[in-house]
């Protein structure tokens, strides 16, 4: 690392230890009753006492008030992040394809988004389109000057809480998803859109959205009419090295949980960690958790070369989700009862983590993609490009 990166890591690190920590037992005492982590002003407060400390808008252009920071840098302020399950975030951030918005959307919703004014959120996935994006089904029919939006959208992350969502409908049938036949559109709730709580395994929950004869101005089409899809494809493709570069985060911090417990729980008279069994977790947990670190940095360090990182990014998604997934077990595992139980947090990053083998691409679709590349000779075995 460079010296500036790693002021900016250190400075990171040291505002989630003393501001978001400290918040650790009212989340897990929120959760257990039911109620939400964070309440919108409380998040609010926390991003406002980031920005004092330097971290507004980590990956939105200086331009519009941001940093814009590099991906290398980005992705270890994410494993900063990833050390506490407090559901924070730091603001000044919008959706990457937002800033594809004309002059008038911009005022109306990128400023007020990056303000932190206005909360979004992004709608592609529906009940029978989640790997296959290409299959969406939810219409826009244009009626003058405006478009009729029919359908459903699920597994919406941040759908419950956004005042706006952007929407990819389906435009011209004939055209095809991929051919065109999609757009996307800048939607407010008070249009008519609703939505309903999913209730998951992890925590909190993302929401289904329901649209119904739902009427969006013309004005509200973000980019150009069918660049919907491709629009689709820039947004998640954006973040997959930063969901296995917060999995660092998590790694690291449960792996020092077992440590300690390692050293300090004794059965038959001695500490745990003098047993070979629990001695091998912990070696295996740590060999998995460095190699999960350079893979990510190799994908971060490919987009801040300009280079194609969806073969990188897809390499280090696949192996830090299942190498999280991995070391939470064997942390658990090494807890034993206390583990398990909702008085530690360990179980509930047991249920988290497993989220991250499925969102922003499964498993089997990184593995396609990395197989597609190698087979089809877009890249060379260890990844470079053909």
């Amino acid at each position: 690392m460079s010296d500036e990166e790693r002021a900016i890591r250190d400075t990171a690190r040291e505002f989630i230890r003393k501001e978001v920590m400290p918040l650790e037992p009212e989340v897990l005492r929120r959760e257990r009753e039911h109620r939400p982590a964070l309440e919108r002003s409380e998040l609010t407060e926390l991003q406002h006492k980031a920005k004092a400390f330097g971290f507004w808008g980590l990956a939105t252009p200086e331009s519009d008030g941001g940093m814009d920071l590099p991906a290398v840098t980005q992705a270890l302020i994410s494993e900063e992040l990833g050390r506490t399950f407090v559901p924070f975030r730091f603001g000044g951030e919008a959706d990457n394809i937002l800033f594809h918005a004309n002059a008038e959307q911009r005022r109306e919703y990128l400023e007020p988004t990056i303000a932190g004014d206005r909360l979004s959120c992004f709608a592609i996935t529906e009940p029978g389109a989640g790997s296959d994006a290409a299959n969406i089904k939810l219409s826009a029919v244009r009626d003058g000057d405006d478009w009729i939006l029919n359908g459903e959208k699920t597994f919406i992350t941040g759908g419950n809480e956004a005042d706006f969502a952007i929407v990819v409908a389906v435009t011209d049938k004939d055209k095809g998803v991929r051919g065109g036949g999609t757009t996307a559109f800048l939607v407010d709730r008070s249009m008519g859109w609703t939505s309903e709580w999913i209730r998951v395994m992890g925590p909190g929950g993302p929401a289904s959205l329901v649209f119904d004869n739902v009427r969006v101005p013309s004005r509200n089409i973000l980019g150009e009419i069918g660049q919907g899809f491709e629009l689709g494809m820039k947004w998640i493709g954006k973040g997959r090295y930063l969901i296995p570069a917060n999995a660092l985060g998590i790694a690291e911090r449960v792996l020092q949980m077992a440590i300690e417990q390692a050293n300090s729980r004794v059965t038959f008279g001695r500490p745990i960690g003098e047993n070979q069994a629990i001695a091998w977790m912990i070696a295996d947990s740590e060999v998995e958790l460095e190699a999960a670190r350079w893979l990510v940095l190799r994908a971060a360090w490919t987009v801040d070369q300009g280079a194609d990182p969806r073969h990188s990014s897809s390499m280090a998604k696949l192996y830090g989700a299942g190498m999280v997934n991995r070391v939470v077990d064997r942390v658990l595992q090494i807890h034993g009862g206390m583990g398990y139980t909702q008085e530690l947090p360990i179980e509930r990053w047991y249920r988290q983590v497993r989220l991250y083998r499925i969102f922003e691409g499964t498993d089997e679709m990184q593995r396609l993609i990395i197989s597609r590349d190698l087979l089809r000779g877009y890249t060379k075995i260890g990844g470079h490009l053909a």
